[in-house]
């Protein structure tokens, strides 16, 4: 079953809504949506570099981030990690909105919170150019190592305060975008969302470039033009990297031959699927396997 570009976090502690994940090439701890997978959710999201280095596209755009950098995702954006160094590792700390506002209907949620989660603001990338980024990364840093102790007595409250703190530093540096361009961002990402979700419940079947646009209520050309700013691809080019991914899973966690999944995953010819296999991964989907392979047997 294709998975739902919207991520419902299955927190650790529901009376305590917040997640520390740690992502490398192949795992993610606790599970979740890891590398290379396209997806939104409803909590706030700050992604720190901890190794090596990435490429974060946000919205369609791509952010390079170094060790030591981080950025801050708004609720309800579409974001992937598609590029990461071998030996890159990164950590998303996820947390919902109600967190920065002490309780509902604050002064703080009405004043510092909302304006800017319900705002156009899409994402901002931490470097450490300046004294307050600084102090941000510092921050993150110690909450990593917070999350990756033995929790003590206290630490939900260490872990909040942090984060509010970090939350006060970003607003008071930021400004706010424009209603007008609020209300066309909202459209834009709503109609992107209609059509990703189609592509992704019907990539198995065979999909024409009309009934994704169909599914957003576009033209072919205005799909295209949206799927080109945002995804920084065309939708058929797409949908083939999406079958690819669904591939890609079933060569490791099934024995069905490369004809099988070919045919699971929409492809009519087994030669294309190999062909667009290579060109995406830089392996046939039989090497791919026999790496993996290799790769979970060193793991273990």
């Amino acid at each position: 079953m294709a998975k739902s570009l919207h991520e419902t976090i299955a927190y650790p502690n529901l009376s305590f809504p917040y997640i520390m994940y740690t992502h490398t090439l192949y795992t993610s701890t606790p599970e979740g949506r890891g590398f290379n997978d396209l997806h939104w959710h409803e909590e706030l999201q700050i992604t720190l570099v901890t190794k090596g280095t990435l490429v974060i596209q946000v919205n369609g755009i791509d952010h390079e981030l170094k060790t030591g950098q981080a950025i801050l995702i708004n609720k309800g954006i579409l974001h992937v990690t598609t590029q990461l160094s071998h030996d890159g590792e990164y950590v998303s700390f996820n947390f919902p909105e109600k967190l920065l506002a002490f309780h509902a209907g604050s002064t703080m949620e009405e004043n510092y919170v909302l304006p800017y989660t319900r705002s156009s603001f899409v994402s901002f990338v931490i470097a450490g150019n300046a004294d307050w980024e600084k102090q941000v990364l510092d921050l993150l840093w110690d909450m990593r190592k917070v999350f990756n102790m033995k929790k003590g007595w206290g630490w939900e409250y260490e872990i909040s305060i942090k984060t509010t703190q970090i939350w006060f530093i970003l607003i008071s540096n930021l400004s706010l975008p424009q209603e007008e361009t609020r209300k066309h961002a909202k459209r834009q990402q709503e109609r992107l969302q209609l059509m990703l979700s189609f592509i992704h419940q019907n990539y198995s079947n065979p999909i024409t470039l009309q009934e994704i646009a169909d599914a957003a209520h576009l033209s072919i050309s205005e799909c295209t033009r949206n799927f080109k700013k945002t995804v920084r691809m065309t939708p058929y080019e797409y949908l083939i990297k999406y079958r690819i991914k669904k591939s890609s899973e079933l060569l490791v966690t099934t024995d069905d031959t490369v004809t099988e999944i070919a045919c699971k995953v929409g492809f009519n010819h087994v030669n294309h699927f190999i062909q667009s296999f290579k060109k995406d991964q830089g392996k046939t989907p039989k090497d791919f396997r026999k790496f993996r392979s290799g790769m979970e047997k060193e793991c273990t």
